[in-house]
């Protein structure tokens, strides 16, 4: 039996990290990541608290510890943990929400980059249909970066991170490099 070697959604044994002038990108290869679906007729509200997994509201995203999470559509969130210590994220969260939820595996459908710069503002606005400097930190929403569905998350004017379809992953990265060299 061949040695199989863990790649990350960029193809490479390590995380990428890229510079264009202030941007930096940084893939996260390092969370682990579970979409959660309340069931009809079913309500996940103690249950989550009891087990710490923020449920926000629309539009929202919240950091907790072990679990931060972002609402996608109504009654359904996807949740993040370290992979190093929740790598089995599905399975715990099914322990937890047992017939009350659907949970689906996601940590392998999605690329995740980080994104720092002084003022995102100027790149996003040319990516997406996103009012980034009016969203309040805390904002995740569906959007289009390069013709690819993507969520992007708001941590601060300095700070976003973007899901998008791992079987895209270059092709989204190259489009954040294109659009920062045209910015910066």
């Amino acid at each position: 039996m061949g040695n199989l070697v863990a790649l990350t959604a960029l193809g490479a044994r390590d995380p990428a990290v890229v510079t264009v002038g202030p941007l930096t990108i940084t893939e996260r290869a390092d969370v682990a990541l579970a979409s959660v679906a309340l069931r009809r007729g079913r309500y996940l509200g103690a249950l989550a608290l009891a087990a710490g997994v923020p449920l926000p509201g629309p539009a929202r995203y919240v950091v907790g510890h072990p679990y931060s999470s972002f609402w996608v559509t109504p009654e359904m969130w996807f949740v993040e943990a370290p992979f190093a210590s929740h790598e089995a994220v599905a399975a715990e969260l099914k322990a937890v929400f047992t017939d009350s939820a659907s949970i689906t595996e996601q940590t392998d459908a999605w690329v995740i980059l980080d994104l720092a710069a002084p003022d995102l503002a100027p790149l996003l606005e040319r990516l997406c249909n996103v009012d980034y400097r009016a969203a309040p930190n805390g904002h995740a929403t569906r959007t289009v970066i390069d013709h690819l569905g993507c969520y992007l998350v708001r941590h601060s004017q300095a700070a976003a991170r973007v899901y998008g379809p791992r079987s895209s992953a270059q092709s989204l990265l190259h489009a954040l490099e294109v659009a920062a060299a045209s910015v910066w």
